[in-house]
């Protein structure tokens, strides 16, 4: 399913296009999800005298509720809250993040929270990414939501794929699911 070509913002919620590109606005798909595979490519700012949080911050939301973080983190340490990490779950096996105003790409395999007839949790979710081409996180399994996630509880129902927005001037394109 094409998410985003740079022709129409039509499969999103408060969709803005800029320049043929998606501007990150907190825009959430229309369509819900459960298992899915996403590629997906966004540049973050560059921002030379900005530091953590504020270096191009944004954050692609699965099913709304697990964030794989997005950040100019070129040449520091790869944590959970830098591009790579699963935000306040897991950080990166390695920092694959390529320098700022450079496209970059994520390719998820996500494999939803599995529930049984009464809907009671029985497997957490998992996610594999891989970030410019380099898996980062394999089979990682997602116990909780991720801090600031806008969908807050592990439930059966399918959820959007959301793009965070932090004030930060991060854009994506190539978008599908």
């Amino acid at each position: 399913i094409v998410l985003f070509d740079g022709s129409s913002v039509d499969a999103w919620e408060n969709g803005v296009m800029e320049n043929g590109l998606l501007a990150n606005t907190n825009v959430k798909t229309k369509q819900l999800f459960n298992d899915s595979t996403l590629h997906l490519e966004f540049r973050t700012p560059y921002k030379p005298y900005a530091r953590g949080q504020q270096r191009g911050n944004s954050g692609v939301y699965h099913q709304g509720r697990y964030e794989t973080q997005v950040l100019d983190s070129f040449g520091l340490e790869g944590r959970m809250n830098e591009t790579g990490g699963i935000y306040s779950i897991a950080d990166p096996i390695l920092n694959m993040c390529l320098p700022p105003l450079t496209w970059q790409t994520y390719d998820v395999d996500f494999t939803a929270a599995r529930f049984d007839a009464q809907d009671v949790l029985t497997k957490y979710a998992r996610i594999t990414v891989k970030l410019n081409g380099v898996v980062v996180h394999s089979g990682q399994e997602l116990p909780k939501t991720t801090a600031a996630a806008p969908v807050k509880k592990i439930t059966p129902q399918p959820g959007p794929l959301f793009l965070q927005h932090h004030n930060n001037p991060v854009y994506y394109r190539n978008v599908w699911i």
